[in-house]
């Protein structure tokens, strides 16, 4: 019921990393489960110049969500950021693509702005969850913008241990933001499941 994660127990209403790790934002909108293909299509868009695929998986984020999202009141989707090294060397951000599509198809606005990445960390997939959590501690601040936002969308590509959303909304909540949400195409089954 928090981060979207399957459970084992129909009654189960938290996995056990919510339960063992609380998170701050309000609810999560994962798409797929972070296995094959979905997998081999993430790379290959992440890290192959495969950017078209982010419209096949914002359109089916749209499809499953679109409802659900009209209904909070979304006031913009805001993706997570890279750091500048890592925009540059790639040449794109993979949740800035899913984002500003996001964005469009809810007709609300995409800020990319709002939340910079200054430290260039190290790549969450090769650590454990309190490496993660470590590893992203001040890795997020908010440009000075003026920008109010009551409720946001964040978008990331894969939501695995929730360390990432969680700096991205631990930021968003201290710069004034009443409830962030977030979405991301897949999701992992757990750090202790």
């Amino acid at each position: 019921m928090k981060c979207g994660k399957p459970v084992d127990d129909e009654e189960q209403e938290y996995c056990s990393d919510c339960i063992r790790l609380p998170k701050h934002y309000k609810k999560g909108y994962p798409l797929f489960l972070y296995m094959a293909p979905v997998k081999e299509g993430l790379t290959a868009m992440k890290y192959h110049n495969r950017r078209e695929y982010a419209q096949f998986y914002a359109d089916e984020m749209l499809s499953k969500y679109r409802l659900q999202w009209e209904a909070v009141g979304f006031d913009a989707v805001i993706p997570v950021p890279v750091h500048p090294r890592k925009l540059r060397k790639r040449g794109y951000n993979q949740a800035e693509l899913l984002a500003r599509l996001i964005a469009e198809g809810l007709q609300i606005r995409m800020i990319k702005d709002v939340l910079v990445r200054v430290i260039d960390t190290l790549p969450q997939k090769d650590l454990n969850d309190i490496e993660r959590t470590n590893n992203l501690k001040k890795a997020f601040q908010i440009r000075e913008n003026g920008v109010k936002l009551n409720k946001v969308l964040v978008v990331d590509d894969i939501y695995t241990s929730g360390a990432t959303i969680e700096a991205c909304t631990t930021v968003l909540l201290q710069a004034g933001v009443r409830e962030v949400s977030y979405t991301s195409v897949c999701i992992g089954r757990g750090m202790t499941q």
